[in-house]
């Protein structure tokens, strides 16, 4: 008796997994000055991906344009500028959005956390009233649900005496205090982006960590992405998951924050690293520099800046490189005289 066998189906092929959408993309940013007559591009054609739920930090000197970045982002940039390439906020173009548009984006879906908050904050206006405005205006919260929420943020901001602090005054408090009180206004309305620019430069140490470990917890309860802007490599190391390193309005080197400490590729990140100190290094050891200093925006050079401040003239530094990716995941800046692969 014959008998007849089944078909065996196909195992079934799990589907591909969908690339997460960017929540913020910048294409080919150029921020521009005009300085003593002429057109000088502070930011010159900055293009990176903040995906949802990500920790970005872009490092830096003075001078790299890591806060003309922000300032261009939230298009808070004053004076004779003009913005060019794409900002694009979870799909839109925030080049193009009306200034009523603008103000019913910044403090809701993006958030910014200055750098000095005695100067961003109003002296002589209560904290309280500071910190429900932003509720009240973007009208997520009413009267009485944003006074509560205002006390129950200082309180998770580890501010213990909550109703002092909401009926005084920013002078009235420590410069650790006016920090807590900035990152309460930032996360009031729960944003989808905070842009943080150099929040713990002013505080001490011990300080500085309990904020950064303070913003670290409330972007993972909060599911919000972050871009943190410093020239501290130790913070981004603790805090960040990818990593741009920017020189004179460039990107000249970018890679995950573990990558990058591993193994840096661009002489100015092995600059910038090397003068770190170590744990190892003798007492009184002299800390190494990089020579020179970022030339000034009407002076920059078409070509590799670096090279510029190092005093190279081949005629390959005046010549702009390319961004190539050295390896998956790490790009950097082509300069034959700044990349030399091993």
């Amino acid at each position: 008796m014959e008998t007849t066998a089944e078909p065996v189906a196909a195992p079934e092929r799990a589907a591909p997994a969908q690339p997460i959408a960017p929540l913020l993309e910048l294409r080919d940013l150029r921020t521009q000055f005009h300085i003593a007559g002429e057109d000088a591009n502070a930011v010159d054609g900055l293009s990176l991906v903040v995906r949802p739920g990500e920790a970005l930090g872009i490092v830096g000197e003075s001078g790299s344009g890591k806060s003309v970045t922000a300032l261009s982002i939230m298009r808070l940039l004053g004076g004779a500028h003009r913005l060019s390439g794409q900002v694009l906020f979870d799909g839109r173009d925030v080049l193009g959005m009306s200034n009523a548009e603008m103000r019913s984006l910044r403090g809701a879906d993006i958030s910014m956390i200055f750098q000095d908050p005695m100067t961003s904050l109003n002296p002589v206006i209560r904290i309280g009233k500071q910190l429900v405005e932003g509720m009240k205006v973007h009208g997520r919260f009413s009267d009485a649900e944003a006074n509560a929420r205002a006390l129950s943020l200082l309180v998770r901001m580890g501010i213990s005496s909550p109703e002092r602090v909401i009926n005084g005054y920013p002078h009235e408090l420590s410069g650790g205090m006016r920090q807590r009180v900035m990152l309460a206004i930032g996360f009031a309305n729960q944003p989808r982006l905070i842009i943080a620019d150099e929040p713990t430069t002013a505080l001490d140490v011990t300080v500085q960590a309990q904020i950064l470990d303070l913003m670290g917890r409330l972007q993972s309860e909060m599911g919000m992405s972050t871009i943190l802007i410093t020239h501290d490599l130790g913070v981004i190391a603790e805090t960040c998951d990818d990593v741009i390193v920017m020189y004179a309005g460039r990107i000249v080197e970018r890679a995950s924050a573990e990558e990058l400490f591993a193994n840096p590729l661009h002489a100015y990140t092995k600059g910038l690293l090397a003068s770190i100190p170590t744990l190892d290094m003798p007492s009184k050891s002299v800390l190494k520099t990089i020579p020179g200093m970022v030339a000034s925006l009407a002076d920059l050079s078409h070509g590799c800046r670096f090279c510029q401040r190092m005093g190279r003239n081949a005629p390959i530094s005046r010549e702009r490189p390319r961004v190539i990716e050295a390896s998956p995941g790490h790009w950097v800046e082509n300069c034959p005289e700044c990349y030399k692969p091993s």
